[in-house]
């Protein structure tokens, strides 16, 4: 049995990344270790526009797994009870990350880790050179995790093969709109300080 996975209180860059690993291994499993951040689960009870076979951690069996793929991660203690087959015998591991290295890595029978500002990036890249189609809504939940982990490409962090990925998956159908529209806008720092003033400052007429 093969098994997608990503990190505890997985964000966009894990969905999108788990869906287009999905289309690099059509027979897996998607499934999160954990939590997700407050929009993504958002978005997952919400959205009507796409439909995820994702399945509850609590009904995979561990023992039946010869194949973990991780994606956006590849910290032990981030895996949540995934960690408990790493040394299973017989365990093959892929893995697809951004982050830089820490203490506690898996090491993967075959790693895709690359300095660009989100995971699905390296992904997209793969996808576009094997030529797998991609459609239109796949094309969008992508992007979206481009767009939430490199900040709208405001953050530092944010490198050519970002905007690459992005603009093929422009060119496979996805919508700009819903992206914008589901990112939640959090203010800035300087923001958070107007708005304090604002409202202390307030008068109210009746």
């Amino acid at each position: 049995m093969k098994v997608i996975t990503t990190h505890n209180n997985a964000d966009f860059d894990s969905l999108s990344s788990m869906v287009a690993a999905k289309k690099l291994y059509p027979d897996a499993i998607l499934v999160f270790p954990g939590s997700q951040e407050k929009t993504l689960r958002d978005f997952l009870i919400h959205s009507t526009l796409y439909i995820f076979d994702i399945a509850k951690v609590k009904e995979i069996e561990y023992n039946n797994i010869d194949t973990l793929i991780l994606v956006d991660t590849r910290q032990k203690k981030r895996i949540g009870d995934f960690a408990k087959i790493l040394h299973k015998e017989n365990l093959t591991i892929h893995i697809y990350d951004h982050h830089p290295p820490a203490r506690d890595d898996i090491r993967g029978n075959v790693e895709y880790i690359e300095n660009t500002g989100a995971t699905v990036s390296i992904l997209v890249s793969l996808l576009k050179e094997k030529g797998i189609p991609i459609t239109p809504e796949e094309a969008t939940v992508m992007m979206l995790g481009i767009y939430e982990e490199t900040g709208n490409f405001q953050y530092p962090s944010t490198k050519v093969d970002d905007f690459k990925a992005a603009a093929y998956l422009l060119s496979q159908g996805a919508n700009v709109n819903v992206v914008s529209d589901m990112l939640v806008k959090e203010l800035t720092h300087e923001q958070v300080i107007l708005l304090h003033d604002l409202m202390n400052n307030a008068s109210i007429y009746n």
